[in-house]
């Protein structure tokens, strides 16, 4: 568990120096060019890159680290954060902007545990998914900045609603044993979403992500699916009905990871409310229907969960460095969580990557896919696992095995699957090639 991360450990993060830029409120000018600044002060590990347009035209820029900027390395796990979604909610945008800068820095400085975080990982920054929204709120004077003020896009629209509703469709198919898991989106989703939306969904469906986190406000707690109650909304009341994934407990580790490695959120009593361990099911704290982080887990591989991270959602300039400081060491750690479970190529027995295996894991009703190369990857919890491979034209193949804590271990063997039988000829069988390869637990 996070709180169980030894001090030499956190030591080697925290005893860097803290002043790692300006601890001011950026503009959308001005967080363009601090973006750039890391491209050019790190050109060989970053690229910065935009996946769409807001409504009023502002790109949605995206930071990316890697020691190959562009490309993904077969085996290499997708990160990302995405910050102010709600255009109000700042302080995970300016997170992310010292968080781009540090990474920089410290891989500059050849800080040992961020060099291998950055060669190992390809990671995504998205400082601002709503920049129309941040405009109209940092307009405000301190005294005038209403609650909502800012909150949605230039259309008016609350973008972490805006998202096709899969929840529904999720809860239809568990009565006919239908899927939880890539649940296909509805014919008209791009006439019901905002720009921001579509290119958020389009970009998430270009890269194989296995985990991220978004960043909001408001409340000091990490928040893990489901956000949507399985139970049915009485009109006039507030729904908050527990309602958890087949993934729960790996959820609630994950969010535990960020809460006890940042200065308080653990604590549980922040901003009037109390929060165990400064974690909740989503809809155990309320119902929220159409939001990014289910639609992440139910429509691709990732795992995503919501950080909210201030009780104040504009705090002013000088509580920044302060948030900063309480922030750092969860927000690198978060990432180091995608690191966990097993990791392994579907190949045919020429060696071809299968795109769009299905990699099933026995006792857990929800799978992942291989991507474009037939890399996969699945988070997992240490523990006993049977894990099975198929592929439309593909026999399936099944390899049980022990997934130890902090143990780089390879487990035993896993084929490929094998050619489907045709009418003329039995299978072949599959040299061995797709090994789940056991990450950090």
């Amino acid at each position: 568990m996070a709180q169980l991360l030894g001090p030499l450990l956190r030591a080697l993060l925290l005893c860097q120096a803290a002043a790692t830029g300006n601890f001011v409120h950026h503009s959308y000018k001005e967080m363009v060019q601090a973006l750039f600044a890391v491209q050019n002060e790190c050109p060989y590990v970053t690229r910065v890159y935009s996946v769409g347009h807001s409504v009023q035209g502002r790109h949605l820029y995206v930071l990316e680290f890697s020691d190959y900027p562009g490309l993904h390395e077969p085996l290499e796990p997708e990160f990302k954060y995405v910050g102010n979604m709600h255009g109000n909610e700042v302080l995970g945008r300016e997170l992310l902007l010292q968080l781009s800068q540090f990474l920089c820095e410290e891989y500059r400085r050849g800080n040992e545990r961020i060099t291998r975080l950055i060669h190992d990982t390809r990671i995504h920054i998205m400082p601002s998914m709503n920049p129309d929204g941040y405009e109209v709120a940092a307009n405000q004077s301190p005294t005038t900045n209403g609650y909502l003020t800012g909150r949605n896009n230039a259309n008016g629209v609350d973008l972490n609603r805006n998202f096709p509703d899969l929840n529904t469709i999720m809860y239809h198919n568990e009565k006919s044993s239908g899927p939880n898991h890539h649940i296909p989106l509805p014919n008209n989703w791009r006439s019901q979403v905002e720009p921001e939306t579509a290119a958020v969904i389009q970009w998430i469906s270009s890269y194989n992500f296995v985990l991220s986190a978004n960043l909001h406000g408001g409340a000091v707690v990490a928040n893990y699916p489901y956000d949507k109650s399985h139970s049915q909304r009485v009109r006039g009341q507030r729904t908050t009905t527990n309602t958890p994934t087949p993934d729960d407990k790996l959820f609630q580790k994950l969010a535990k990871t960020y809460s006890y490695a940042h200065g308080w959120m653990h604590q549980g009593w922040n901003c009037g409310d109390y929060f165990a361990d400064g974690i909740t099911n989503g809809a155990s704290w309320y119902s929220l229907s159409k939001g990014m982080q289910d639609f992440n887990y139910l429509y691709t591989n990732c795992f995503e969960i919501t950080l909210e991270l201030s009780c104040n959602k504009f705090p002013p300039q000088e509580d920044l460095e302060r948030e900063w400081l309480a922030n750092r060491e969860a927000l690198v750690a978060f990432m180091e969580e995608v690191h966990q479970g097993i990791k392994g190529m579907v190949l045919d027995e020429n060696n071809n990557g299968i795109v769009g295996a299905v990699l099933s894991v026995q006792g857990i009703g929800h799978d992942v896919t291989s991507g474009d190369q037939g890399d996969y990857f699945r988070l997992l919890l240490p523990g006993t696992y049977a894990v099975t491979a198929s592929a439309r034209g593909y026999q399936p193949q099944t390899v049980t095995f022990q997934l130890k804590r902090d143990v780089e271990k390879k487990p035993p063997e896993q084929k490929a699957p094998g050619p489907r039988a045709s009418s003329k000829a039995p299978p072949k069988k599959v040299v061995p090639r797709a090994a789940p390869r056991e990450m950090r637990s």
